[in-house]
């Protein structure tokens, strides 16, 4: 009986080890992800990174030239957007196989509806905001 439950707790184990190498290896993939999109002009390009922040930003010398400080604000921002939308799109990508059949990756991704409602207290003032990817905000 006791090596019955021994072999339990092996492969329970041997489960746990593999679940969390699995999600360390997403975790790693996710990290890695970048995008980078150009304004339809050609003339600016946005870079982010797997969360979506810009990490670097190209406007030629003739995009200057061809538009207004408001306009290529504009399209700075247009190419920073669809870049992050990008990212969004490959990060979806990546969890997608380990997520569960009919679980939405991109829900997962902004926090969507597959986060567990849970009521109001006074005790919440009390806890640190946390996501699966980031781990505790600071």
């Amino acid at each position: 009986m006791a090596a019955d439950h021994q072999a339990q707790v092996d492969e329970l184990l041997a489960g746990y080890r593999r679940s969390r190498e699995q999600l360390a290896s997403v975790r790693r993939s996710l990290r890695a992800l970048t995008a980078s999109e150009s304004s339809p002009d050609g003339l600016v390009t946005a870079t982010v990174d797997g969360r979506g922040s810009l990490t670097a930003l190209v406007i030629t010398e003739q995009a200057y030239r061809a538009h207004r400080p408001a306009e290529l604000a504009a399209l700075v921002v247009g190419a920073s957007r669809a870049a992050a939308e990008a990212v969004g799109r490959s990060a979806a990508d990546v969890l997608a196989p380990i997520m569960p059949a009919g679980a939405d990756p991109a829900d997962v991704l902004r926090g969507g509806p597959d986060e567990p409602e849970r009521s109001a207290s006074p005790d919440d003032e009390a806890l640190e905001p946390v996501t699966w990817l980031e781990g505790p905000r600071q």
